[in-house]
């Protein structure tokens, strides 16, 4: 009696599972490789300059005698924003910024316009509850003032 040998299929799975994790390699390789990395952009040493500039600004703001005050007051729905003394009689000029960073379509700016105390005050009535960034960019008499605040309204 002649026994016939028995073939087996394990060469072929593990010929097929290298063909497979080579041509996915190789798929992979190649969508890197079509893939844009710049890390620099066209405006690098602008930007650069820009970012020291922001740098100096909030140097210069926690300098101040007093800091910046921004403060959300719930029973009254609105944000009072507090400059020190020492700027009082310069000029100022400047913006705050509302950035909400989950809905970028409910960001908005308002000028900066402080009362002879130095305090001014926005209504939040209007304004979306959760969570908010608030941005204060002002110079006063040239030099230039920057203080950023997470809050949630």
């Amino acid at each position: 009696m002649t026994t016939t040998p028995t073939r087996t299929l394990w060469p072929y799975a593990i010929i097929t599972a290298f063909l497979l994790f080579g041509g996915y390699i190789g798929y992979m390789v190649s969508q890197t490789m079509r893939t844009n990395v710049d890390l620099v952009s066209p405006t690098y040493y602008q930007q650069e300059l820009a970012y020291q500039q922001r740098i100096e600004s909030v140097a210069r703001t926690a300098a101040l005698p007093s800091a910046v005050a921004i403060e959300y007051q719930a029973a009254e729905q609105q944000l009072r924003v507090q400059l020190p003394t020492t700027l009082s009689g310069q000029l100022l000029e400047g913006s705050i910024h509302f950035f909400r960073p989950s809905n970028l379509q409910l960001d908005f700016t308002l000028p900066l316009q402080p009362d002879s105390d130095l305090i001014q005050r926005i209504s939040t009535q209007k304004t979306d509850s959760g969570f908010w960034r608030v941005r204060v960019d002002f110079t006063a008499d040239g030099q230039s003032y920057f203080v950023e605040q997470d809050l949630t309204i």
